[in-house]
C-alpha cells in the first residue's frame, strides 16, 4: 500500500470494503446465548436520586445553621451597586455561551477534523 495515499482515497477504498466477513454464523450463536438484559423500571432510579437529593439538601440545612447563610447572601447581594450587578450577569452569560459553543463545536463531526475544513 502507498504510504502518501490520502484521506479521501482511504475512506473511499473503508466505504467500499465489505461490512460483514462471513464467520460461519459464530456472531449469531454467540448472541443468542448472551443472557437478557435486565431492565429496572425508570422510575426506581428517578426515585432514589430524588431522594437522596432531599436527605443531602436537608443534612446540609441543617448544617449550615438552618440556612442562615442564605439570608445574609441575600442581604450582601442586595448592597451591591446594579452596575456591579450588571456585569455579573453579563460576565456568567459569556461564561455559559462560551461553554455552549465549545460542546457544539465538539459535537459537529465536520469541526472535529481541522485539517479538512475548507476555508
Amino acid at each position: 500500500m502507498n504510504a502518501m495515499t490520502d484521506d479521501e482515497t482511504l475512506d473511499r477504498q473503508l466505504r467500499e470494503a465489505i461490512p460483514y466477513i462471513d464467520d460461519d454464523g459464530f456472531t449469531a450463536r454467540v448472541m443468542v446465548r448472551l443472557p437478557a438484559a435486565r431492565r429496572e423500571p425508570r422510575w426506581v432510579r428517578a426515585m432514589i436520586l430524588i431522594g437522596l437529593t432531599a436527605l443531602g439538601s436537608g443534612v446540609a440545612y441543617l448544617l449550615s445553621g438552618g440556612g442562615r447563610f442564605v439570608r445574609e447572601g441575600m442581604l450582601q447581594l442586595s448592597n451591591f451597586p446594579i452596575w456591579m450587578l450588571l456585569v455579573f450577569a453579563f460576565g456568567c452569560g459569556l461564561v455559559i455561551g462560551a461553554f455552549a459553543v465549545i460542546v457544539a463545536i465538539r459535537k459537529t463531526p465536520e469541526v472535529r477534523d481541522l485539517a479538512r475544513l475548507r476555508f
